[in-house]
């Protein structure tokens, strides 16, 4: 029998807005402003959230930031399961070589989605650096992998879910908690 599911926002919308406008001044800080830096966001929370940042970062230095757009679907070593969805189109006009990059999500759990997005973008080019931004941090790390920049930690334990509304997907902007849920490879457990 199916356990009962219990939600909760922990994050609104103005909580979202301040966690990414926080995230963006930290990007400026530790880049020294915004010398050749450059954001590409990882399917799909990534890249609503990598356009706020650029929009963020631009508000302040009045400079444009590229961003790219990033599938890293056949790079992850849990391809069967991967393969569930169909593979987004990468996007990335921009050249990455010698220049710092900001790898872009929502959610980062289990850092395996990161390191799959790191070796499909080194197929790019060789940037000078690699960093990470995500909104969430949940814990449950697989891998050796920690962001540079987190706009909320949130522990969460294996029977719960982040799900991330965006506006720009789900016309509202939201984190939810989801607890009595199977873990999965979904939203919020990458």
């Amino acid at each position: 029998m199916p356990e009962e599911t219990e939600q909760r926002e922990i994050l609104d919308a103005n909580e979202i807005r301040r966690a990414l406008t926080r995230v963006a001044h930290q990007i400026l800080e530790r880049n020294h402003g915004v010398e050749g830096l450059s954001l590409v966001g990882i399917h799909s929370g990534g890249i609503p959230i990598a356009r706020r940042l650029a929009a963020a970062i631009e508000a302040v230095e009045g400079t444009f930031i590229p961003v790219g757009a990033l599938d890293p679907r056949l790079y992850r070593d849990d391809l069967r399961s991967a393969a569930a969805q169909p593979v987004q189109p990468t996007e990335i006009d921009f050249d990455v070589e010698g220049r710092p990059v900001v790898l872009v999500d929502d959610v980062l759990a289990t850092g395996r989605t990161i390191r799959a997005a790191m070796d499909a973008l080194i197929d790019f080019g060789r940037p000078s650096s690699i960093q990470l931004a995500v909104l969430l941090d949940r814990g449950h790390r697989e891998l050796p992998i920690r962001a540079d920049y987190v706009g909320k930690n949130v522990p969460t334990a294996s029977d719960e879910q982040i799900k991330v509304l965006l506006q720009e997907e789900d016309g509202r902007d939201s984190v939810v908690l989801i607890r009595g849920v199977e873990r999965k490879q979904a939203n919020g457990s990458a």
